[in-house]
């Protein structure tokens, strides 16, 4: 009987490859969400400069 051990290796790539773009959509997703893409984003940074 002829075993294919490839297959396993290939769905745990394409599941690894879900598992990182799901996290990365999820945090992309969430800084939007936060207000870190607002024309006040940077606002942060001016305050730091300023303080210095």
């Amino acid at each position: 009987m002829y075993s294919d051990y490839g297959w396993p290796s290939v769905y745990f790539s394409y599941l690894f490859f879900a598992i990182l773009f799901g996290t990365a959509a999820y945090f992309c997703l969430r800084t939007r969400r936060d207000g870190y893409w607002n024309e006040h984003s940077e606002d942060v940074k001016f305050q730091m400069l300023k303080e210095d």
